[in-house]
């Protein structure tokens, strides 16, 4: 079959956080987040420069631009439009968002925004623990609704917490502005919940406020693939799925959780601070689409599951190397069949269009200040990445919005490190060494730009 064209309405760009491009983290009014305050180490960089995009954001967007980028994902900085998380907004950082905004559309880029990626104001993870605590919800609520009356006549796509599903993992006791306490079960399952109240009543906000706004939920998904043929491994793979993305999908689309999960909850008697009034709150969520982003896939072997771990837990101790696919140097999967399979079966299963916002490769990279990077291995990643979703869309007949790289101008990883570069253009700093933070385009930029010139038809 000959293969259609990609649709002219499809979105190409890139995603980033803002705690990881902006840097000016004690400029224009801006309060301290958790990451501020988190010193370098040998192997990794403080918060405070990041890649000064907060100065230089003109530079990249027209780098954007001039690749044939049509969007670009942001995350406006809770500490820095509200610097104490729940008091006064402060004008300057409102009135950058703005500037930035209106420069994404002077280039033809269409603006999505995210309003939360892990960087809790510092006063309310020392007050309140964090997403610990309903007050914290009512704050992130208070600042959300504002970002909405500013920004909504010119931003119609919208996220409110990145990569949700993770704060159903351990992982969510480093980014939710958890600062004290046990790491239990029951604290993880409540500030999930807590999490995902905040997220249904600014849905609320934005389809009865605003009905023009496009609001979805995204995922960290990562598909787990059963070790072997073993029952047991099998069914390990199922409960993953459920645990960590049907739950969510399911709340986000159906407005409530997954039964199993309800069920787990119930039976293991989790105190996760779910109030009667709650089951309405979730009931009225609605997702224009299901955001996500993709990376690798994981292997679940069941052998290694200690007797009595909670699904949200497998994979500290039963994820290991699948030897039937490639990997980068930091042993993440390289597997486009697996981007392909979530696409089919989360659309399958719920029938929204779905938007991976999140795509790309890490890699060890340097410049020598004259010779062009020649990123061969990112080129093909991303081409057999874009073949897959191509494939999802027009074979298996899912529909799907656009396609964004993750920092595809150099940035730091989620772990500070610059050296696990993900990027179509080379940023000239170490970890340590801020340099001279000079904008270079790789290979890979040049190919990508081919690619929109054809709007991905020709890869």
């Amino acid at each position: 079959m000959t293969q259609p064209n990609m649709p002219a309405d499809f979105f190409w760009g890139n995603s980033v956080s803002s705690m990881q491009t902006e840097g000016a983290w004690q400029e224009d009014g801006k309060g301290l987040s958790v990451y501020d305050v988190r010193p370098a180490t040998d192997h990794t960089m403080d918060w405070h420069d990041a890649i000064d995009e907060y100065h230089r954001y003109a530079e990249d967007l027209d780098l954007m631009a001039d690749m044939g980028m049509n969007m670009y994902r942001i995350q406006i900085s809770w500490s820095r439009v509200v610097p104490d998380g729940d008091g006064a907004f402060n004008e300057a950082g409102i009135q950058y968002y703005s500037d930035l905004i209106d420069a994404m559309i002077a280039r033809g880029i269409e603006p999505m925004v995210n309003l939360y990626h892990f960087d809790m104001p510092l006063a309310l993870a020392k007050s309140d623990n964090g997403f610990m605590s309903r007050h914290t919800v009512d704050a992130f609520v208070r600042f959300g609704a504002e970002m909405f009356k500013r920004f909504s006549d010119r931003v119609k796509y919208w996220i409110t917490f990145n990569e949700h599903n993770l704060y159903f993992t351990d992982e969510v006791f480093e980014i939710s502005g958890y600062d004290h306490g046990e790491r239990t079960l029951s604290e993880m399952y409540r500030i999930f919940h807590h999490t995902m109240l905040a997220h249904a009543r600014l849905d609320a906000i934005a389809h009865t406020k605003y009905p023009g706004l496009q609001l979805g939920g995204m995922l960290a998904h990562a598909a787990t693939y059963p070790a072997t043929s073993k029952p047991e491994d099998v069914y390990a793979a199922r409960k993953l799925n459920e645990f960590l993305n049907n739950n969510l999908y399911d709340a986000f689309v159906l407005g409530r959780y997954s039964h199993e999960v309800m069920h787990y909850v119930k039976v293991h008697e989790i105190d996760w601070d779910y109030q009667p009034e709650d089951a309405s709150v979730l009931s009225k969520m609605h997702a224009d689409f299901l955001a996500f982003s993709y990376y690798r896939t994981d292997t679940v072997n069941a052998d290694k599951i200690p007797a009595g771990e909670a699904p949200n837990r497998y994979l500290n101790t039963a994820n290991e190397t699948n030897r039937f696919l490639e990997t980068n140097d930091w042993q993440w999967t390289i597997d486009p069949l697996g981007f392909r399979t979530i696409l089919a079966d989360v659309y399958s299963r719920y029938r929204v269009p779905m938007f991976p916002i999140e795509n790309g490769i890490g890699l060890h990279e340097t410049w020598d200040g004259v010779h062009e990077i020649a990123d061969e291995r990112r080129i093909s990643y991303h081409r057999d990445h874009i073949q897959a979703m191509k494939d999802a869309m027009f074979e298996d007949g899912v529909a799907v919005l656009g396609y964004l790289g993750w920092g595809l101008i150099d940035i730091p990883s989620s772990h500070a490190d610059m050296e696990k570069r993900y990027g179509f253009v080379y940023v000239n700093r170490s970890n340590h060494d801020l340099k001279d933070m000079r904008r270079v385009p790789k290979k890979s930029y040049h190919w990508f730009k081919q690619v929109m010139a054809t709007n991905g038809d020709k890869l």
